[in-house]
């Protein structure tokens, strides 16, 4: 289905079992979109509904004249889960930059949301604590990247919103840390999951999942962890 907002419309598309629990709502890393979901759809569809869409200007979404920054991310999510009907609270994940989102969309819409699952999501304090401690080739080809979907400087505009309004919320927090990120050495990976911790202090009910054979995308290397994650959230419902 397609969902108007302003001048432009979003692709979502809800799959799964109508079974009373909360619909999982799911937001996919910078420059993905629905497709990066497709190894663990099936499954998390057999427990309760799932959504999933495109942002705008990837997959089959028209493009936005809005800047491509997270405050602006959320408000189109929140206008996408209003046009598919679908009951609140919901249970949300995001992955990457797509957990930048979920965690302020979780912030600034309180009510919407009754669980959070960040599957290697991006820090607020990525740029100043993470990146200058790797190669300078690891960090030109990270500052390259960024022609999908926003430039550099949106992409860091949106870790400052979060900066911004980061406050503690009252949901259940489930965080996935990839435990065997590609060109990490041992050092990179310490402050990785170390960073992956520190997430665990937006909630007053927080756990770490550190997947020890996962590189970035988890739900493609070892996709239980997020069918677990999700389960463990649905069995307080």
């Amino acid at each position: 289905m397609f969902i108007q907002i302003n001048d432009f419309k979003l692709f979502a598309k809800l799959v799964g079992e109508n079974t009373g629990k909360p619909t999982i709502v799911m937001d996919a890393g910078y420059g993905d979109y629905s497709k990066t979901w497709d190894s663990v759809i099936s499954d998390l569809s057999l427990l309760t509904d799932v959504l999933i869409y495109d942002r705008a200007g990837l997959g089959k979404s028209e493009s936005s004249s809005k800047p491509r920054t997270s405050i602006e991310m959320i408000k189109e999510l929140r206008e996408v889960v209003k046009g598919t009907k679908i009951k609140l609270p919901f249970i949300l994940v995001g992955h990457s930059f797509g957990g930048v989102n979920a965690r302020m969309y979780a912030t600034e819409y309180p009510k919407d949301v009754c669980g959070l699952i960040l599957v290697d999501s991006t820090p607020e304090d990525y740029r100043e604590r993470f990146l200058p401690t790797m190669s300078n080739e690891f960090q030109e080809a990270y500052n390259k990247q960024f022609v999908h979907e926003g430039n550099y400087d949106e992409f860091m505009e949106s870790l400052k919103q979060l900066k911004t309004l980061k406050r503690k919320i009252n949901v259940p927090l489930i965080v996935l840390s990839a435990g065997k990120k590609a060109h990490y050495s041992t050092k990179s990976q310490e402050l990785w999951n170390e960073m992956q911790r520190d997430i665990l202090e937006i909630s007053t009910n927080g756990e770490l999942v550190i997947a020890e054979n996962s590189a970035h995308y988890i739900q493609n290397d070892e996709p239980e962890f997020l069918v677990n994650a999700v389960k463990r959230l649905l069995s307080r419902f």
